[in-house]
């Protein structure tokens, strides 16, 4: 089992979550809220009302659960990766079929892990209630926010968006590594290993754009029956009922409304991402294996 690639995936996947923070609450904002019309309505709205820190309300625990689940996404990416060569007999090179379907594996089995973060995540950012207004909000914190679901919704409540999660998750992280293999492939030299800095930079940052260009639809299902019901009456009934009222009332014009912001933000978190995970497994691959058991 490839541990290293485990570890590597959590050290890039925190220091991605700190690089792109700030444009993901803007992102939710505006997914969730109709108050603001567009990006920048939301960035000079915010600045306004709860300062720089409202860009970074409820980073605390994705910080930490991110690590994780990016280090679920990574591992099992690798360790399906290694199945499937051996399925295919000793010396077999993986296929584009294989990069995607281990691909698909990671973000699904990401969401165990991912989904009471995540829940947390977005009802911080969507609460613009600050000291400013004289407004108390309704969650004072991560923990505070993780608690009080549990009590109010049931452990159930923490796992609310979990099948949109999901659905958003697995494609989206199949295009994400097939997109970056497929670049990275092309960018290196014949007869060389492993591709230079510029083209994981590259790659990286192409792959992540491409994965949320796939996964930005079902990521609006998602964020609102996140929120559902919090600041009133349920109006969902399941996912399904989310996405026909959704079209409905908005058209499928909302599906995308956040895609410019997603690809704008996931260029250089994605950067960073790879890049640090390239580092860190090349060096934790170094080691020798009885180190890292």
């Amino acid at each position: 089992m490839h541990f290293a690639d485990f570890l590597a995936g959590s050290i890039g996947g925190a220091c991605g979550v700190a690089v792109g923070y700030p444009l993901d609450t803007v992102k939710v904002r505006i997914q969730t809220q109709k108050q603001f019309t567009g990006i920048w309505n939301c960035v000079m709205t915010t600045v306004k009302k709860e300062g720089v820190h409202g860009f970074f309300k409820g980073m605390a625990l994705p910080v930490t659960t991110i690590s994780m689940t990016s280090s679920v996404v990574f591992g099992t990416y690798r360790n399906c990766l290694q199945c499937l060569a051996q399925f295919r007999g000793i010396g077999a090179p993986n296929t584009k079929l294989d990069v995607f379907l281990s691909g698909l594996a990671g973000g699904v089995a990401q969401i165990s892990v991912m989904s009471p973060g995540d829940i947390v995540k977005v009802r911080l950012q969507c609460q613009t209630e600050s000291k400013r207004s004289g407004l108390k909000p309704k969650y004072s914190g991560p923990i505070h926010c993780l608690l009080s679901i549990a009590k109010d919704e049931g452990i159930s409540g923490l796992y609310r968006g979990a099948l949109p999660l999901a659905f958003r998750d697995g494609p989206s992280f199949a295009t994400y590594f097939l997109t970056y293999s497929t670049l990275c492939s092309q960018l290196t030299p014949t007869g060389q290993k492993e591709p230079e800095w510029p083209a994981v930079l590259l790659a990286g940052g192409v792959a992540g754009m491409a994965g949320w260009s796939v996964g930005t639809p079902m990521d609006v299902i998602k964020a609102r029956l996140q929120m559902d019901g919090v600041r009133g009456e349920r109006r969902y009934q399941g996912l399904v009922h989310c996405v026909t009222e959704t079209v409905r009332n908005e058209g499928l014009r909302i599906f995308f409304k956040s895609l410019g912001i997603n690809c704008l933000r996931a260029f250089p978190v994605n950067m960073v991402v790879f890049a640090l995970y390239e580092v860190s497994v090349r060096v934790l691959r170094s080691v020798p294996v009885d180190r890292l058991s």
